[in-house]
């Protein structure tokens, strides 16, 4: 009884643990190109993919076992890649074992992301780490956009509104409007619950 117990509280715990850990995965980022060299295989020259769609700037190989075809793969620099490739070496993990220093370093999963030429790909590749953490995002969700700050509201300096100027079936958005206590101003947050 005690073991069933003790089975039972540690399986809550791993559950618990799963839904609430990170959405992030640490990934090894290479980089490939269709214009000739080591970087390109006879598929790549032609714009082939696995999947049948034509290559182009913001595809990405991956491992179909860890990240299912279609889905956008997020960089910390915020660029989406669209995964719809795949390779012996990204499935393998050969960069990440070969590169890692740290154990979860050589257990990474391994990025392949797509350029036009060698030259675009190098400046990529030398300009950005080789191990970043990634957000995976299912197939068919909407692609992640930046807020566009230039078309955003301006801010609101005036007093708070008062209930008796707002009407009956409206509602001040609380989570846009902060107070200033001492002025009694408020201040309208362009960004609303993104600004963080």
């Amino acid at each position: 009884m005690k073991r069933f117990t003790l089975l039972l509280l540690l399986s809550m715990v791993g559950a618990a643990h799963g839904y609430y850990r990170d959405d992030s995965l640490l990934a090894r980022v290479t980089v490939y190109w269709a214009g000739g060299g080591r970087g390109s295989d006879r598929y790549t020259r032609q714009h082939k993919s696995a999947t049948g769609m034509r290559l182009q700037q913001g595809h990405c190989a991956v491992d179909p076992r860890k990240i299912p075809f279609g889905s956008k793969v997020v960089l910390p620099d915020g660029t989406t890649l669209n995964a719809v490739d795949t390779g012996t070496a990204v499935r393998n993990r050969k960069a990440a074992r070969k590169a890692g220093r740290t154990y979860n370093e050589r257990n990474a999963i391994v990025i392949d992301k797509f350029f036009e030429t060698k030259r675009q790909a190098l400046v990529w590749a030398n300009s950005n780490p080789p191990f970043v953490n990634v957000k995976v995002l299912p197939p068919n969700t909407p692609a992640v956009t930046k807020p566009n700050i230039t078309n955003a509201q301006p801010i609101a300096l005036g007093p708070t509104p008062t209930p008796s100027r707002v009407a009956s079936n409206q509602q001040a958005p609380q989570s846009r409007i902060a107070t200033n206590a001492t002025i009694g101003t408020a201040t309208k947050n362009p960004l609303g619950r993104l600004g963080r």
